[in-house]
């Protein structure tokens, strides 16, 4: 027997693909022309992939009583149809044979007014034989597709400090504003809930009863009660007209941080730090639902009356949407990828936001559908407030505060809350705020014991702050 000799691969593959090469390279210099049949054929059918719904429906609501109306302008001439990719033409009575069969892109007109094909990337509409400009006869238009733009976020006026209210001996936690727009109160880290008139910044009242740090105050609109959280496990509810706690609600198993009144039936949604909210009946004090799913501590919970009528910000940095009714989870936001401290509530739109150490972020609700990032707040962003006029504010755990026009997200003010005169700069730092009933006063609860209000400069105007927007430098937004 012979030796066979051995190649490598390399070796057979170079020498299958010179076999290859020799067998055609007499055919290289010996192409076909481009047959103009078949790149009409082409355009054809590009055509109508990409239009064929369109004609679709065109030749559905196309009855016989237009096309009547359309043949009877000139009855001794036929109408003609002109395929805008081919070029060709046909008479009435094959109009929906064509139009069926080729699907291509048409434009009906007389035989001496054939349009040219216009192949831009726009949209199709049909006009009506009285829209039509020329002769009566109806034209399928080309509109252009407008281009998406980026909306002009609106002027604000800059927001200044009005007034500052010291009292508390701890932290300030927590702010609510009674519906009559006459007072507010606070809770803090000594253990107090004091009641301020709002015009005069004067303490009116001062509730003791919890016996650690206070996080969260609420009153209601329909009954003289103030509800009040704290990180001493309790949910108490005031009545006003005796200053006495009435009703306390026990299951948490460790601290509460947040409280919501739902605005139209009687009961109270309650957060904390033992990864649950609790839906209360107000007056039974039956522990309706727990709300469970979260992995971390729930530090925020708001209530509205449409769905989702709960709506849970976790330090597991999820946002769960609940079904009040079933006591169950709708959906969960997992967009953020930092804890979530702070939630609010579009005072009038159907949409809320959501704050992190990485974004703010806004939702439509009620599925939850994410619209847009606002970024730029850094740092750990405690809490947020918005008004009817379109106004986020946002308050950091480093004393910052960035006013964002809500539709666009554009940042028209920043600066850094003053600390009060006696206090250490590292207590700068803002844990809650809200707008008065009017959206004109902005109050902030922050970490040098003290209470700040703001309100708009009455003197500033667009040519004094204008707005330096820049549309190249922000992301367009999902509409």
């Amino acid at each position: 027997m012979e030796d066979v000799q051995k190649h490598s691969v390399h070796t057979l593959i170079f020498r299958s693909l010179k076999r290859t090469h020799d067998l055609f390279v007499s055919n290289q210099g010996n192409l076909p022309d481009i047959d103009d049949r078949l790149e009409r054929l082409r355009r054809s059918i590009k055509a109508r992939d990409t239009y064929g719904l369109v004609l679709d429906r065109a030749n559905k609501t196309m009855d016989a009583k237009r096309l009547s109306a359309m043949h009877s302008g000139d009855p001794e001439r036929p109408l003609a149809i002109t395929d805008g990719s081919t070029g060709l033409a046909a008479s009435g009575a094959d109009l929906s044979a064509t139009a069926a069969e080729g699907g291509t892109m048409v434009r009906f007109t007389r035989d001496k007014e054939k349009a040219p094909f216009n192949g831009s990337n726009s949209l199709v509409r049909a006009s009506m034989p009285g829209n039509s400009s020329g002769g009566g006869a109806s034209n399928v238009q080309l509109i252009p597709k407008k281009a998406p733009s980026i909306p002009k976020p609106k002027w604000h006026a800059p927001w200044k400090l009005s007034r500052v209210i010291s009292g508390h001996l701890g932290w300030v936690r927590c702010i609510a504003v009674e519906p009559g727009n006459e007072w507010f109160a606070t809770g803090a880290g000594d253990r107090v809930i004091k009641i301020w008139d709002l015009a005069s910044g004067k303490l009116k009242l001062s509730l003791t009863g919890h016996v650690s740090t206070v996080r969260g105050v609420a009153v209601s609109t329909k009954h003289p009660y103030l509800f009040s959280c704290g990180e001493d496990r309790q949910v108490k509810c005031w009545d006003l007209e005796y200053n006495k706690v009435i009703r306390h609600y026990h299951g948490h198993l460790s601290a509460v941080y947040s409280l919501a009144l739902h605005p139209t039936i009687d009961v109270l949604a309650t957060s904390g730090r033992d990864s649950t909210a609790r839906i209360w009946d107000m007056r039974t004090k039956a522990n309706v639902h727990t709300l469970t799913g979260h992995t971390n501590t729930v530090a925020s919970v708001v209530a509205q009356a449409t769905k989702p009528q709960i709506i849970t910000g976790s330090h597991d940095s999820t946002v769960r949407l609940w079904d009040l009714a079933a006591g169950k989870s709708l959906c969960t936001l997992t967009n953020h990828k930092k804890s979530v401290r702070s939630i609010v509530l579009h005072p009038s739109l159907y949409m809320f936001a959501s704050a992190s150490p990485d974004n703010i972020k806004q939702w439509r609700c009620p599925e939850g559908n994410f619209v847009q990032n606002i970024s730029g707040h850094t740092a750990i962003v405690n809490c947020m407030a918005a008004n009817t006029d379109g106004v986020l504010v946002s308050g950091g755990d480093n004393g910052t505060m960035f006013f964002w026009d809500w539709r666009t997200g554009y940042n028209f003010q920043r600066f850094q809350a003053p600390v009060q005169p006696g206090s250490m700069d590292s207590e700068a730092g803002i844990f809650a705020m809200c707008f008065d009933q009017s959206g004109t006063r902005l109050i902030t609860a922050e970490a040098d014991k003290t209470i700040k209000v703001y309100k708009e400069d009455d003197e500033a105007s667009e040519e004094t702050h204008p707005v330096n927007w820049r549309p190249e430098l922000l992301k367009r937004r999902k509409f």
